[in-house]
């Protein structure tokens, strides 16, 4: 939970009794000429917001206490005022005890319902190997925390005959069914990586998986790569976001594609795939893979994460070093939960 989340709480839970003070306050100043009694109710009305139902009756009973002792105070004990206060009060305790029962059932199939979905993508995406031919890999995977925002960001990492080969995608949707779709996809490509001589073999086995599953507008967004002999880089972009290069000597480039194509999935558009694009990769360069969830996090005043300028902290030698940097940074400049998962996965050039 983070600090703001934390602040939010307390002052939730101190809601309730704020409230009871002030009315308390105004009532004993003002005396029982303005009716302020029955306002003592609010108290009670705010106590379903946090808490159990055992917190709720508690406040509900100081309210009638405070209730009863105003009452005294004001010389109304039995009177009409004094016993619509009492009634109102506990008619209000009564309705916030069903609706903190309600809230707590919702928050139990809430959690049930992330818990399954979280433990779905802990076995979906499984490591990557720190060492893939004469790559270093490492990933980084933070899930949005707001509600059972489970996404379906996924990445892999296979080393077949042909060389390394890697994927990064997002697809589209939440919950259970994205993981599926994020399943189905994994799957085909760890099959087809190894069995297809090049990308575009690849990428044609995950657009037959994915038209025999979806139906309609879903769809995936993805982008493979390639690093075989000769010090380059394959790259098929499917409407992803265009990897992040970051060269030896300190540059840093978007490796955008020749022509934009659709998402996987989208058979029904009829199009062909993106066209193979190639860059040069070597010693001391790496290239940084993520989904849309890190570009399109924003910060308190809706400024989008500067991934581009922030890429200097990936300069760590380990790899996994580097990409916690940059995870930190991101989580920092939301401060808050993400919206989206956000996925990364950074490729760099072995020596020896």
């Amino acid at each position: 939970m983070t600090q703001v989340n934390r602040r939010t709480q307390r002052l939730m839970a101190a809601l309730p009794f704020a409230a009871l003070f002030l009315v308390a306050a105004l009532d004993a100043l003002t005396g029982p000429d303005l009716g302020y009694l029955p306002l003592l109710a609010v108290g009670p009305a705010f106590a379903s917001l946090v808490g159990d139902v055992r917190r709720t009756v508690t406040i509900g009973a100081v309210a009638l206490s405070l209730s009863l002792f105003l009452s005294v105070y004001d010389g109304m004990l039995g009177d009409r005022r004094s016993d619509m206060s009492l009634i109102s009060i506990a008619g209000v305790t009564a309705a916030s005890i069903l609706a903190t029962v309600g809230r707590q059932r919702r928050e139990r199939e809430l959690a049930s319902v992330r818990s399954v979905a979280e433990v779905a993508q802990r076995v979906l995406l499984r490591p990557v190997p720190r060492r893939a031919g004469h790559l270093r890999a490492a990933v980084s995977y933070t899930s949005a925390t707001a509600e059972a925002r489970i996404g379906g960001d996924l990445y892999e990492v296979v080393i077949g005959p042909g060389g390394v080969r890697a994927i990064v995608g997002d697809v589209q949707g939440k919950g259970l069914a994205a993981v599926e779709s994020a399943a189905l996809v994994l799957g085909a490509f760890r099959e087809a990586a190894h069995d297809e001589p090049d990308l575009r073999g690849v990428s044609g086995r995950l657009e037959k998986a994915l038209n025999r599953r979806l139906s309609g507008e879903e769809f995936v967004t993805a982008i493979l790569v390639e690093a075989g002999p000769g010090g380059k880089l394959t790259l098929l972009n499917y409407g992803h976001p265009p990897p992040l290069v970051l060269r030896a000597d300190g540059a840093i480039e978007l490796a955008e594609p020749v022509e934009t194509a659709p998402p996987l999935g989208l058979a029904v558009l009829e199009v062909e795939g993106p066209i193979p694009h190639q860059i040069d990769f070597g010693t001391g360069d790496q290239i940084l893979l993520y989904t849309d969830g890190v570009i399109e996090a924003r910060d308190r005043t809706g400024r989008f994460y500067p991934l581009t300028e922030r890429a200097f902290l990936l300069k760590d030698d380990d790899p996994e070093a580097a990409l916690e940097a940059l995870r930190l940074d991101l989580v920092a400049h939301v401060d808050a939960p993400l919206h989206d998962d956000a996925a990364m996965l950074l490729l760099r050039f072995r020596e020896g």
